[in-house]
């Protein structure tokens, strides 16, 4: 998941907008079906739960995943999987910039 660009893609252009805009994201659908996301997280703290499979690829930045379980830390480099069904706090200590792929 860690190329720079996404070939053959389609950009939805309404962003998704929450928290009073302090996390936003695109959706992308790449040419063979791929649904992923480009999204900003400001700093904070912020509750998200998972319906499918989340792979992040943390672009810049860095914070923490409080999961039910275990608190994953993570940086820029970093690809961080919250499994289906999951609620858990995302923690941004400075502004993340990721890309999320769905399975």
């Amino acid at each position: 998941m860690s190329e720079d660009a996404l070939e053959d893609a389609t950009v939805r252009k309404r962003a998704n907008v929450y928290y009073d805009g302090q996390v936003t994201s695109r959706e992308v659908e790449t040419a063979d079906g791929e649904r992923r996301t480009l999204g900003i997280v400001l700093p904070g703290t912020y509750e998200f739960e998972t319906e499918s499979e989340e792979i992040i690829e943390v672009l810049a930045g860095s914070g923490r995943l409080e999961l039910p379980d275990e608190t994953r830390a993570f940086e820029a480099g970093d690809i961080v999987t919250v499994p289906a069904g999951t609620a858990f706090d995302f923690v941004a200590d400075d502004v993340v910039d990721y890309c999320c792929a769905y399975d």
